[in-house]
């Protein structure tokens, strides 16, 4: 029985580092790394509960092709349940070039792929039954998805008993509020970064975007700051902002993801949303200390260990 159903986005990162500029022509510039990893606001934050000892079953496409054999061999690997990341035969599975640069900060070159696919037929509700999260992570990503079909799975996933978590991953689109608004009612946690949430909303007003999201059902926002830290604000009670951890970034990619691996381990463990945020501020954080999606976190013994003893940017 998988605490954790992981449904969503699942991507193949092809990252290189450090990138500085496209070389001219067909002139050759050197790396000092290049990594594969399994990516996606889904499949991320899979691995990463797996390493936290957290049961988890991931939900979504891949594509027939040698890309999709190493994103399920990769998180069977971690120890993620994979019987339901369903293989698609008429699309490549999802990917991403990833040129990252010395600041950890990157450009992305995407191909959707088998995400385009998704549907609301794909959740294996028999297994969302008997868990205690749902994790949606890609919204704005998943054509298959996106409006009436999302605000159908997530409703029926609260009433199945779970509790409901949403990431997304997405770039201004004017049709982005119709897109997400029938679906906000059934999110208990809503978990984008600070600027995803300023491009829905159409503010960059911290407060305005908290105040519109719950406005609109959010039972709770949780938006990444980078390196302001994350501010959580529950319904009805007062925001909190708790701040990052002093690190020196190498890439920024995945940390998102990490920090929704790590806050959904503190729920599960019964801990407040602000002491679950924390977690998930050390997941992130260490995630942000070396290339691609799986770097740095090894288990909870050693994220707790960060959390306690690494200092932070300010108090």
């Amino acid at each position: 029985m998988s605490q954790v159903v992981s449904f969503g986005a699942h991507i193949a990162d092809a990252l290189g580092w450090p990138f500085t500029a496209v070389p001219p022509g067909q002139q050759l510039s050197f790396l000092e790394e290049i990594k594969f990893t399994v990516a996606g606001t889904a499949a991320a934050p899979s691995v990463n509960l797996a390493k936290l000892g957290v049961d988890v079953t991931t939900v979504g496409r891949v594509g027939d092709d040698t890309i999709g054999e190493f994103v399920r061999t990769t998180m069977a690997r971690y120890g993620v349940n994979t019987e339901h990341l369903l293989v698609d035969p008429g699309l490549q599975t999802s990917a991403s070039l990833l040129p990252i640069r010395t600041d950890g900060s990157r450009p992305a070159l995407h191909v959707i792929g088998a995400n385009a696919a998704l549907t609301e037929d794909d959740v294996p509700w028999d297994v969302v039954g008997e868990a205690s999260v749902f994790h949606l992570g890609g919204a704005f990503i998943l054509p298959g998805i996106d409006g009436a079909p999302m605000a159908r799975i997530l409703q029926r996933a609260k009433a199945l008993g779970a509790t409901t978590t949403v990431d997304f991953l997405m770039s201004p689109r004017p049709d982005a509020q119709e897109l997400i608004a029938p679906a906000l009612p059934f999110i208990d946690y809503v978990m984008p970064n600070i600027e995803e949430a300023g491009w829905l909303v159409g503010t960059e007003e911290r407060g305005e975007i908290i105040g519109w999201l719950h406005e609109h059902g959010v039972g709770c926002t949780v938006l990444t700051l980078g390196g302001d830290g994350v501010s959580i604000a529950p319904a009805g009670a007062e925001e909190v902002v708790l701040p990052a951890y002093a690190i020196d970034v190498v890439d920024t990619t995945g940390c998102g993801d990490a920090f929704t691996a790590g806050f959904i381990s503190g729920l599960l463990e019964g801990l407040s949303p602000a002491e679950a945020a924390e977690r998930g501020l050390a997941c992130g954080s260490l995630v942000a200390t070396g290339l691609g999606s799986d770097a740095g976190i090894v288990d909870l013994a050693q994220v707790e260990e960060f959390r306690v003893a690494h200092p932070r940017l300010s108090s």
